[in-house]
Formats: C-alpha cells, sequence, structure tokens
C-alpha cells in the first residue's frame, strides 16, 4: 500500500513531503559521507550502491568507495575484485597513484567506484605504523573532492583503522541498522566510536541518521525493533525504510542497482524516497551540493 505525506510512516510518525531536489548549475566540492556499522549483513553495501545511484538518478555526481577488503561494493556493481591491477589499497600505500587511477566508471551515469579486494586487508597491518595513520584516506580523496557532489564510502564491518580512517574523513556518517534486536546491541558501541572521533580527529563529523534496513512490517518482532529505535534516536532515524526484498540479492548477482535492475520496484521506490530525503537533511544542515 502506497503511503502518502501525511500517513503514520512505518517508524510511526506522520510522513513528510520531501521536495524535489533541484538541478545542479555546477558541481562540488563533495560531501563525504561514510556509511557505517560493525555489525555486519545490516544493508551498508546495498545502501551505498542504491542511495549512490538514486542520488545519481538526481544528476548529481557520486563517487562509491569500496572499503571492505571483501569487496562487496565492487561485486554488486558487476566488477570482480581479483580481476582488478589497482585498488583503494594501491591509492593509500603508493605515494605515485592517484585517485584518477584507481577509478571505475560504474553503469550508472554520474556514478563512478574506487574498487577494492583482500589486498586492503593488509593496509590495517601496515598503516599501524604510519605518522598520522587516522588520516591517510582522507589525504588520498583530496584530490577527487572538488569533481564530485558526494563521496559514499563502504566501511567494513569493523570498528578498526580502516573504519576510523573513513570517519576521520567524512563530513557525516549514514548507519543502517537491520530491524532485529541484536542490530541494537552494537548500536552503543559504534555511537561511542562516533563520539571519539569527533572528540580527537574530527570535529566537524555528525550523523546524518539511522536507516532502518530489511523491514518486515508483518512480523511484530521488526515493528517492535524499529519503534525502539524510534525512541531511542527520536528525529535521527530516517523516516524512509527498506524493506526485506529478494529483489536485492538479485540485483546484486546481476552487478547493477536495484534502480536501474528492476525500476518500478518496491526496493527502487524506497531508495529514491530516501535520496529525498537525505538531500532534504543535507540541505538542511548546509551540507555539500544537496540542493
Amino acid at each position: 500500500m502506497e503511503l502518502l505525506p501525511g500517513d503514520i510512516g512505518p517508524t510511526g510518525r506522520p510522513l513528510p513531503a520531501f521536495p524535489e531536489p533541484k538541478p545542479l548549475a555546477e558541481h562540488g566540492p563533495a560531501r563525504i559521507v561514510a556509511v557505517c556499522n560493525q555489525k555486519g549483513g545490516v544493508g551498508k553495501t546495498t545502501t551505498t550502491i542504491n542511495l549512490g545511484a538514486a542520488l545519481a538518478e538526481q544528476g548529481r555526481r557520486v563517487l562509491l568507495v569500496d572499503f571492505d577488503p571483501q569487496g562487496a561494493l565492487s561485486v554488486g556493481l558487476g566488477i570482480q575484485p581479483h580481476d582488478i591491477d589497482s585498488t583503494v589499497y594501491n591509492l593509500l600505500m603508493q605515494r605515485d597513484v592517484k585517485a584518477q587511477d584507481v577509478l571505475f566508471r560504474t553503469t550508472v551515469a554520474g556514478m563512478d567506484l574506487l574498487p577494492s579486494n583482500i589486498d586492503l586487508s593488509g593496509a590495517e597491518v601496515q598503516l599501524v605504523h604510519e605518522v598520522g595513520r587516522e588520516f591517510v584516506l582522507g589525504g588520498a580523496l583530496k584530490d577527487v573532492v572538488p569533481e564530485y557532489d558526494f563521496i559514499m564510502i563502504d566501511c567494513q564491518p569493523s570498528l578498526g583503522l580502516l573504519t576510523i580512517n573513513a570517519l576521520a574523513c567524512a563530513d557525516s556518517v549514514l548507519i543502517p541498522l537491520e530491524c532485529e534486536y541484536f542490530a541494537m546491541r552494537g548500536v552503543a558501541l559504534l555511537m561511542e566510536t562516533i563520539d571519539k572521533v569527533q572528540q580527537r580527529l574530527n570535529p566537524r563529523l555528525q550523523i546524518d541518521g539511522l536507516l532502518g534496513t530489511m523491514y518486515d512490517s508483518r512480523t511484530l518482532h521488526t515493528r517492535e525493533v524499529l519503534g525502539s529505535i524510534v525512541n531511542g534516536f527520536g528525529d535521527k532515524v530516517f523516516h524512509t525504510v527498506i524493506n526485506r526484498t529478494v529483489r536485492f540479492p538479485d540485483a546484486t548477482v546481476a552487478g547493477e542497482p536495484i534502480t536501474s535492475f528492476d525500476t518500478s520496484s518496491m526496493g527502487a521506490s524506497s531508495y529514491r524516497e530516501l535520496a529525498k530525503e537525505v538531500l532534504e537533511r543535507w540541505r538542511q544542515t548546509g551540507g555539500g551540493h544537496a540542493g
């Protein structure tokens, strides 16, 4: 059933009407957004790909950064990680490698990718002895910030040095949260980490919001969990909720976002709605080319 503005949404609050984003006259500098949760399987990669694609549909220039050694983001965009010569790892560890050397154009117009593979797991160990080790990713992305409106970093499911690098260079954090009990328990630890990064490394870091994923309105459990997330975090929780559907894994196998794989699906419309909601939030907080 299609919900209209003013109806009570899945989060128990009246749904606002999000305005259609205005076209941009010029691009950049980018707002850097870390998509982060130390729990695996909560929809980080799915959200990075599909929100990125929905923002690109709105005429925004988007760069996705695969910052997980498992390379799921790269695979989800049709790139086989073991077939690539240069990845984010080379960008971090080799001074002569620039972001442009590692960039891939995706099948989505206006959306590019910095891919990753298992080599990246070595970076965590090697960076430990580096001076300014938390800021290596920020330095590596500096060249491309003027060219994009948004840079979205898909973080690995841990709170290790790679994730700290993502948080240290980000303007904001978007937290996908599976609507089930154990997902709730990890959030406190993540919030603590974000707080420490704000205090010690990156005072401008903000939380964009928490995104309920894998929601199934038929089960009391997911409704209760979403309710308790809203109780705990209030307006930080996005109104848009991503439902559980088999179309997401199907799109991943096809190597493309749901917005092009099954353009009229509920999943695609949810991410388009989320794009309008985050653009409006970013506009209100004065971040990047939200418009």
